[in-house]
């Protein structure tokens, strides 16, 4: 796709994201379709994520700023907001959604869940089960998984 085509807006995002990176993140257009990014997600400091950094893909629609983007893990994770597929439970990625919110904001929010699993809206029903259930057990899981598949930070 030609980038004069392009909406300026993903074009300003892309731009920002290089320039600008939050802490810990970093997210890099495709040269082949500047609409798809390859997203790296270093685990916060504190959470049982942490020492690990996270593979994820992140895709705009065509749609797209009416639309939110697609993101999804591309590194195996233990949290019950991921399942095994990849998908994230957010609702910034879903109902709550809006225009006036950036890839940037998305990928800052998707760290913050990173910090603060929330079982009680799970997308993985066994691992929020687990963290229910023996929470200390289900964080020590989510470390190891970290060690095992994630890029060491």
């Amino acid at each position: 796709m030609a980038a004069a085509s392009l909406p300026k807006r993903i074009l300003k995002e892309a731009e920002r994201l290089q320039v600008d990176a939050p802490e810990g993140i970093r997210a890099s257009p495709s040269e082949q379709d500047i609409r798809y990014f390859d997203v790296s997600i270093q685990g916060p400091d504190g959470s049982p994520f942490e020492k690990g950094i996270f593979s994820l893909e992140l895709w705009l629609p065509s749609s797209y700023p009416m639309e939110p983007p697609r993101v999804r893990f591309l590194t195996k994770i233990y949290h019950p907001n991921i399942d095994k597929l990849g998908r994230i439970c957010l609702d910034i990625l879903k109902d709550k959604w809006s225009p006036a919110l950036q890839i940037r904001t998305v990928l800052l929010s998707i760290q913050a869940l990173l910090s603060a699993p929330n079982p009680d809206d799970p997308l993985a029903n066994d691992v929020a089960e687990h963290y229910k259930s023996d929470e200390k057990a289900a964080i020590q899981v989510s470390k190891e998984w970290t060690q095992k598949y994630a890029q060491p930070a």
